[in-house]
This record gives structure tokens, sequence and C-alpha cells, in this order.
């Protein structure tokens, strides 16, 4: 069933709409590699997307898979290995390309990637650039992804002081809104937004989705989650349903947007955010 089409904004605004790097420039660079983030970051990408999961000994590293097979020399899974196996493994070599001047033996390259190091590149950026952390489930750990996340970002200086409860759409008294934080958190689980809205109901967090639930067809999101994050799949097959969510008050970012046609399409639906492999790409067709 698809959601009835809704007005299509007939000036998309492509200054303000904001390029997010997925699992860095991995479209260059090997994904969730330091290497991938620092370019995203000197190809001015206004913000960087990852993947944490936590290793065996209560690491959070920026991994995408379960396990380890794909995007490494080695194999397992991520949640029963030490942060020092990791460690030893090679995340770079099956992406091999982007740059004939990379040193492909180099640590930036070919290391597992800490959410910690990651958290220092975006302290050393020099400018604003947002943060978008995907908690991955299900998982061993349960609610300890998200305690040591929130753990961690404190640390960093990276959860706005105060608590309160937002309203439908919008922030609530105490609560720092999508543009005041550079930070938000993201998760297909219903259960892990929630988990991060009571612990640190400051920070935004993003319904991740394939496909539109029955009983969310007219924009409206699970409790805890304040933006919405569908697949570019989705809004291919759905435009209307964008609509729906901008007339239910919610902000949308659209993951993994690689193709002209489909950034296009983003951007007369009027989406907030375009997460794309390719964020020098994106940048050079929105003008910028």
């Amino acid at each position: 069933m698809h959601t009835p089409p809704g007005p299509i904004a007939s000036v998309p605004n492509r200054a303000a709409t904001r390029v997010i790097a997925h699992r860095g420039a991995s479209g260059t660079f090997a994904e969730h590699t330091l290497a991938a983030y620092q370019l995203a970051i000197e190809q001015g990408a206004d913000g960087l997307e990852c993947d944490v999961r936590l290793t065996a000994d209560g690491h959070l590293v920026c991994v995408h898979d379960r396990t380890v097979d794909r995007t490494s020399n080695g194999r397992g899974v991520v949640s029963t290995l030490e942060l020092a196996q990791l460690a030893e493994l090679d995340f770079g070599g099956w992406k091999l390309g982007g740059s004939e001047e990379a040193d492909w033996t180099s640590p930036e390259h070919t290391s597992v990637l800490t959410l910690e190091r990651l958290l220092e590149l975006h302290a050393d950026a020099g400018r604003r650039v947002e943060l978008a952390i995907e908690t991955k489930h299900p998982t061993r750990y349960a609610g300890l992804v998200e305690k040591r996340l929130l753990e961690l970002l404190r640390r960093f200086g990276l959860v706005p002081e105060g608590a309160g409860q937002a309203g439908r759409g919008g922030a609530g008294r105490g609560e720092a809104d999508e543009d005041s934080s550079p930070v938000r958190i993201m998760s297909f689980s219903q259960m892990s937004l929630r988990r991060v809205r009571q612990m640190a109901p400051q920070l935004p967090t993003v319904f991740l989705m394939e496909r539109v639930l029955p009983w969310l067809r007219d924009g409206s999101l699970p409790h805890g989650a304040r933006i919405a994050g569908p697949g570019i799949d989705l809004v291919r097959a759905n435009p209307g349903y964008v609509a729906a969510l901008h007339r239910a008050g919610h902000r949308v970012h659209v993951w993994t947007v690689d193709e002209p046609e489909d950034v296009e399409l983003c951007l007369r639906l009027g989406v907030e955010a375009i997460i794309t492999n390719h964020p020098q790409r994106v940048l050079d067709q929105l003008g910028r």
C-alpha cells in the first residue's frame, strides 16, 4: 500500500540539504577506516555516519556486519573477539583503488577503527561535523551497547546537559534539537532508540527503515524516535511517504543515496539529509 503523494518542494534547497558520509567516503576508501573518514572531512561532508558494535572486552568498534568476514582478512563474530584480535586483521586490503597516492599498508587504511578514535578525529576536524551513529542489533550485549556508547559520548562532551521529554515531532524542555546537537543515534531497533531516549533524551534519534510498517503509514514514528531514516529503495517506491513524514512534523534522512537521479529525487522531496558513499560527488551535484 502506497502513501498518497503529497506536495513536492518546487525549489529544492540545495544549500540546506546535509550530506553525510556513509561509513566515511566509502566509495573511495574501505568502509569504516580512518582514511575514509579523514577523506570525507577533507571533501567537506556535513557529517559522518558509522555503525558500532561491542567487542568481547567491551570496546566499541566501527564494523557494520555481525562478522568480520566481508571487510577483513579474518573470520569471526565481532562480539566474540577482543580488540587486540581485531587489531591483527587487515580491514582495508579487500578494497584497493581510489587513489594511487594512498599507502594501502598504512594503519589509516588497514586497522580496525574504534569509535573512540573516530571521536578524536571528529574533535580535531576544525569545523562543525555531525555524527550519525547506528547501533547494530540484535546483539548478545543488549542495552550495554547503548550504555557504553553514551558513556563515551559524554566523555567527549557530545551529550548536552539537561533532561526532559520530547513531544511528537519536536524537542521538549531540556532536550537539544537536531540543529544544536552534532550527534544523533540511529537504529533499526525500536528498543535501542527507547534506551537512548531514557538515558540521554537530549540526543536526536533516527528510526531506520527498509519498509513502511502498517501502523506507521500516517507518518508517525515509534516511541523514542524523532527523525525518520528510510532507505532510498523505499523512497523511490513510495515518494508520498516522505510528505507524510513531513506532515507529521518529522525530518527525513535518506540512505544510501549514490545515484544522481536519486539525489535529485531527495531534493525534490525536501529531505533534510542525504547519506551517501560518495560525499564529494553529491556535494558537487549540489553545487557546493
